[in-house]
C-alpha cells in the first residue's frame, strides 16, 4: 500500500472520527432537545432513540479505530499475522451490532403511528445492507486467513531451505 493511499485513508478516517465526535457532542444533545417536544403519545420513544443513536455512533467509531490499526499494520508489513484477526473480528462484531441497533430502532418505531410503515421497511433494508457489509468483511477475513497460512508456510519453507544450504 503506497504512502499516498495510506495518508489519504488516514485523512478520511480522521474526518470520520472527528465528525462522529461532533455528532456525539453537538447533534445528539440537539436531538434530545427536539425529542423533548414530541407529542406526548410518542414520548416513550425518546430514550430508546437516543440510546440507539449513541450506541450506533460508538459502533462507527470502533470500526474507524480498528481500520486505523489495520492500516498501520499494512504500512509496517505485519498485517499478515494473527494479530490482525483481533481487529477484523471487532469490525465484524461492530457491523453486526450496528445491524442489531438499526433493527431495534425499527422495532421501537413499528408500533403505532409514530412513523409510516415504509420507514420501518426501509430500516429493515438498512439492516440487511449492514449485515451484508459484515458478511463481506467475514469473506475478507477468510482471505486474510489464507494469506497468513501461506505466509507461515513460506517462512517454514525458507527456514528449511536455509538449513539445506
Amino acid at each position: 500500500m503506497g504512502k499516498l493511499a495510506v495518508a489519504a485513508l488516514r485523512g478520511v478516517l480522521v474526518v470520520l472520527l472527528a465528525g462522529s465526535l461532533f455528532v456525539q457532542a453537538v447533534m445528539v444533545p440537539l436531538l434530545a432537545v427536539d425529542l423533548d417536544g414530541l407529542n406526548p403519545d410518542y414520548a416513550y420513544l425518546r430514550t430508546p432513540i437516543l440510546v440507539i443513536t449513541i450506541l450506533g455512533i460508538v459502533t462507527a467509531q470502533v470500526v474507524v479505530v480498528c481500520v486505523w490499526r489495520l492500516v498501520t499494520m499494512v504500512r509496517r508489513g505485519t498485517v499478515f499475522s494473527t494479530a490482525a484477526f483481533r481487529y477484523v473480528h471487532i469490525v465484524i462484531g461492530a457491523f453486526v451490532a450496528a445491524a442489531l441497533l438499526v433493527f431495534a430502532l425499527a422495532v421501537v418505531l413499528a408500533p403505532g403511528e409514530a412513523v409510516a410503515p415504509g420507514v420501518v421497511l426501509l430500516l429493515c433494508g438498512v439492516v440487511m445492507a449492514v449485515l451484508g457489509v459484515a458478511l463481506v468483511v467475514l469473506v475478507l477475513r477468510m482471505l486474510l486467513a489464507q494469506a497468513v497460512a501461506r505466509d507461515i508456510e513460506a517462512a517454514r519453507m525458507r527456514a528449511e531451505l536455509e538449513e539445506v544450504i
